[in-house]
């Protein structure tokens, strides 16, 4: 825009106490309400984070560098920003608030940076994982609704590590998918064989490593297997299981465990399931009902939990399609 074309309110002498305000006044004409209730707010907060703890030019320089070296780690693989959103905490917090869920329904979790678009499409029953890796695992789960009934046609993701602890995407001249796959629920759920998982580290050689090793803190997963459903008329849900006892249980380096999300191994111990799955007595067997809920349950929640929150906070900011924004 020309400097010209631009009806720029009067900012007033500018001064450390005053700077908040004035950059409130310079943005106020954005004619997109919700920006500028999420611009006003984040200046706002970085400004009193900065004056709380007296932020020095060198700490803000080092923060700057380290972002830098974020976004120079992530390529069309990797995405180091979504790390670092995930071992903030930050990620878990977001899809907690965008998919609410009410008692009974399962619990989303992270998506992690190791999603991909190019999973193969399987059949109920197949195996997502290529001979031998691991040790096999057979997967039985249900896919409801709040009320109970099955719901079919539901395209579920599912995606794990190898038995090395990692991604098929972290192998060099990755040619196909591994341990990943697409199937399509039916009046039964979805059953799938796949391998035990393994608890494995996070990338830990970029930027995002070296702020946990900063911290003392480490940067392992505790075993899971992650899941994507998928529905025209449902709310999508990400979420994952995790093995009960494993080491890490409690001390996830991206926060993503939640007590419901905690599932039972068990082991086959029927001959005759072994061979209708193709499955040896003593192979690991998951099972688990996933419960998912409609659009309009989780508009519904989140209206609810929209007007709780703007009482909550006292903004000044009025709703819009369930979001708080500029109420001028």
């Amino acid at each position: 825009m020309e400097p010209s074309a631009a009806t720029v309110p009067p900012m007033k002498d500018l001064t450390d106490e005053n700077i908040t305000p004035n950059v409130h006044i310079i943005n106020s004409q954005c004619p997109d309400t919700r920006l500028k209730f999420l611009l006003t707010s984040l200046v706002t907060h970085l400004h009193d984070f900065a004056r709380e703890t007296q932020l020095t030019t060198e700490e803000w320089m080092a923060a700057i560098q380290f972002l830098t070296a974020v976004g120079q780690k992530c390529d069309d693989i990797r995405q180091e920003f979504i790390l670092l959103s995930d071992t903030l905490g930050l990620s878990v917090l977001v899809d907690g608030m965008s998919h609410p869920k009410p008692p009974g329904a399962t619990e989303g979790t992270v998506l992690g940076p190791f999603h991909t678009h190019d999973a193969e499409h399987f059949e109920i029953g197949d195996n997502i994982c290529s001979p031998g890796k691991g040790e096999p695992m057979l997967v039985l789960c249900t896919v409801k609704d709040t009320a109970g009934n099955a719901v079919e046609g539901v395209t579920v993701d599912v995606w794990e590590t190898d038995d090395t602890g990692h991604y098929d995407t972290q192998y060099p001249g990755r040619t196909t998918p591994d341990c990943r796959g697409v199937l399509t629920s039916g009046a039964d759920g979805i059953s799938f064989k796949c391998i035990k998982p393994v608890p494995y580290p996070i990338p830990s050689d970029g930027p995002v490593g070296k702020m946990l090793a900063t911290l003392k803190r480490h940067c392992y997963r505790p075993a899971h297997l992650h899941f994507k459903f998928k529905k025209d008329g449902y709310d999508e849900l990400i979420t994952a299981l995790y093995l009960r006892g494993d080491p890490y249980e409690t001390s996830d380096a991206v926060f993503g465990v939640k007590s419901s999300l905690i599932a039972e191994l068990d082991s086959i111990t029927d001959p005759e399931m072994a061979d209708k799955h193709g499955m040896k007595a003593g192979d690991h067997l998951l099972r688990w009902d996933f419960v998912l809920i409609t659009d309009r349950e989780s508009e519904e929640l989140k209206a609810k939990l929209a007007k709780d929150t703007l009482h909550k906070y006292k903004s000044g900011a009025r709703l819009d399609h369930d979001l708080p924004v500029a109420d001028n």
